[in-house]
């Protein structure tokens, strides 16, 4: 049977049936992860966009639940690899073994042949064990003695890792942190999510009773539809201007590249689909910029000292870059020249 290749996706759905499909996802995995919407919904959001996931937070705050928890929403193939120092690549990607009985040589596939991988505490692995990763992540396709095989859609790593444990670990390099799309915390929740944690996990896990809401087929729905989704010329020149910041700031030696710029415009487009929208607005980029551009640019000394965090530098980057002029007319606007369609939507047939 022919696998399903990463590029081999559905086109546009109705509008009902991606958000029924989409909002029953979300709904699955807040049955654990509790008092966590927007975090869930932009985990769903990177899933969409065909990028891979980063989730860093300090440890007990539900990094690997909310992994696990949108695994089991989808009804797909998944695989969990404990990172340690003595995981070898070949246990990530595959290794090939002489059979005795053909005498030849077959290749029997690692963790990383499967729709999700949980990649738990990755920086606890050793940087040739991180390496095994990258190929699979931006090309979607695994090497092994000379041999290229494909993944299947949808293939999204979720990874996590504890930024305060220094002891054993070895920090994510640039180009490993460049490929994953979104890095997002957890944080502690509030007292009353913290209350309905108590009644609900109490006694039983409820990840363990947690079902499919969805299969791999309608994902690769909803992939496509999320590829159509109309991205006018200012919104992407807003995008390169986000980036470019980025590249010329002072509190920074390294700004964020060109694969950032694709990924921050790839997740718009998930995020408007999920709010029922065809079309981005640059209110989506500058809610995205601090997620997808913070783990990937590298403050000076200076900033550094002056415990100025990536994040807060991305969130000034975007407080201070002027928006596209023209905003998102209400469907109520009769201002002269309108023509009923707002300055990001897509011209209507």
């Amino acid at each position: 049977m022919t696998q399903q290749t990463w590029d081999e996706v559905g086109g546009l759905l109705p509008h009902d049936e991606f958000r029924a499909a989409s909002e029953a996802i979300v709904a699955n995995i807040e049955q654990v992860i509790e008092g966590k919407t927007a975090t869930v919904r932009l985990a769903l959001a990177v899933l969409l966009a065909e990028g891979h996931l980063l989730i860093e937070d300090v440890p007990g705050v539900g990094k690997t639940k909310l992994a696990k928890a949108l695994a089991r929403s989808i009804d797909c193939s998944v695989r969990r690899i404990q990172f340690t120092p003595d995981l070898l690549p070949s246990d990530v990607t595959g290794v090939s073994v002489y059979n005795q009985e053909t005498h030849d040589f077959e290749f029997r596939p690692g963790a990383v042949f499967a729709n999700l991988v949980v990649g738990d505490e990755i920086n606890r692995a050793s940087p040739k064990t991180q390496s095994a990763l990258l190929e699979c992540m931006e090309e979607r396709q695994v090497t092994v003695d000379g041999v290229t095989y494909q993944l299947q859609t949808p293939f999204m790593v979720i990874a996590t890792q504890n930024p305060i444990e220094m002891e054993g670990t070895y920090p994510l390099p640039e180009a490993q942190r460049d490929r994953f799309t979104a890095r997002i915390a957890m944080g502690y929740p509030d007292a009353g999510a913290e209350l309905a944690m108590l009644d609900g996990h109490g006694a039983t896990d409820p990840l363990h009773e947690l079902r499919p809401v969805s299969d791999a087929a309608t994902v690769r729905q909803l992939i496509g539809h999320v590829r159509q989704v109309h991205v006018a010329d200012p919104v992407k020149q807003y995008a390169i201007d986000l980036v470019t910041a980025t590249r010329e700031a002072p509190d920074l030696r390294l700004g964020a590249s060109p694969r950032a710029t694709l990924q921050l415009l790839r997740t718009a487009r998930a995020v408007a689909a999920l709010e029922g929208r065809d079309y981005v607005l640059p209110d989506d980029l500058q809610a995205l910029a601090v997620p997808v551009l913070a783990h990937r640019i590298i403050p000076t000394a200076d900033a550094q000292l002056a415990r100025r965090t990536t994040d807060a530098i991305v969130a000034e980057l975007v407080h201070r870059l002027p928006v596209p002029n023209d905003r998102k007319r209400s469907s109520y606007d009769n201002r002269a020249g309108g023509s009923g369609r707002g300055p990001f939507e897509p011209r209507r047939p």
